[in-house]
């Protein structure tokens, strides 16, 4: 067998479709191009992008909705190359989207989700976001599907209609520092004037905490049990600011000990009516 009858050897021959070895030969040199265009369009895009110090969220969503745009041309390129018409291919997908669109509407919400995403830059790689109460950083993100990597190291991934639709947070966006509270309760005949002055020292001896708005404390309420304060601070520490709490209790609760502060427990008082009859009733 010469090499002109090896790639013109049909494995499929039909009177309305035929494919031989060239037509698969001519798809995967197609797929392989489009490959190293991908690859040679990444490396200077990505010393273009360093030089001129582009945010690498915007570069990354560049270079996502280019890549998608080149591979799916080639895959086209390489369907036309197989000897697929690519009239009848639209014609059949189309009436397939018909049938199962019910089904994939999540799917195809997700997907255009993604472009928004990409385009608009509302999230981007290395953003720290807040959804359902979970909190991370954007690792990736997909045109259906997005990756959010937690405090806890866990990579999760999460919808892009989540991120479109949903109330997200994205903290990386707030170009002023954002407050946060820890809330206290001391007991009654407490000094006031010393529970403030405590804690404004803790907030100012913290390095995480800025002086700059400056701290603020709340006199909240008269609770049941105690008078509840609120220590307002300001931090720009967003993906730690649960350890950033958790230390300043520690300090607040370490002060108020040596300052014979109490923390009180939770109580309630009970007045019994009418006592004197109930025990003469019962002997």
């Amino acid at each position: 067998m010469t090499l002109k009858e090896f790639l013109e050897y049909n494995f499929i021959d039909t009177e309305s479709f035929k494919l031989n070895v060239y037509h698969i030969l001519a798809a995967i040199v197609i797929l392989l191009v489009a490959r190293i265009i991908v690859w040679t369009i990444k490396r200077i895009a990505t010393r273009y992008f360093k030089t001129k110090n582009i945010d690498p969220g915007r570069s990354y969503a560049f270079l996502q909705i280019l890549k998608y745009i080149i591979y799916t041309i080639a895959l086209l390129l390489a369907l036309e190359a197989m000897g697929i018409s690519l009239t009848l291919l639209i014609g059949g997908a189309a009436a397939l989207m018909v049938g199962i669109g019910l089904g994939l509407q999540q799917t195809f919400n997700d997907l255009i989700s993604g472009i928004i995403l990409l385009v608009e830059g509302s999230v981007e790689v290395g953003d720290i976001i807040e959804i359902d109460g979970v909190v991370g950083s954007v690792t990736a993100i997909g045109i259906r599907t997005s990756k959010v990597e937690t405090r806890d190291k866990i990579s999760i991934v999460i919808p892009n209609s989540k991120l479109v639709v949903d109330k997200a947070i994205n903290w990386s966006h707030n170009a002023e520092p954002t407050r946060f509270q820890v809330d206290i309760g001391v007991a009654y005949d407490s000094d006031v004037e010393l529970v403030t002055n405590l804690l404004l020292q803790v907030a100012k001896e913290h390095k995480d905490v800025l002086t700059h708005p400056k701290p603020q404390i709340q006199f909240k309420d008269f609770g049941n049990s105690s008078l509840d304060f609120s220590l307002h601070f300001f931090s720009k520490e967003y993906l730690r600011i649960v350890f950033i709490r958790s230390e300043i209790r520690y300090q607040i609760l370490k002060l108020f000990r040596e300052n014979k502060i109490e923390i009180p427990y939770p109580q309630q008082d009970v007045w019994l009516r009418n006592t004197s009859s109930a025990i003469e009733n019962k002997q």
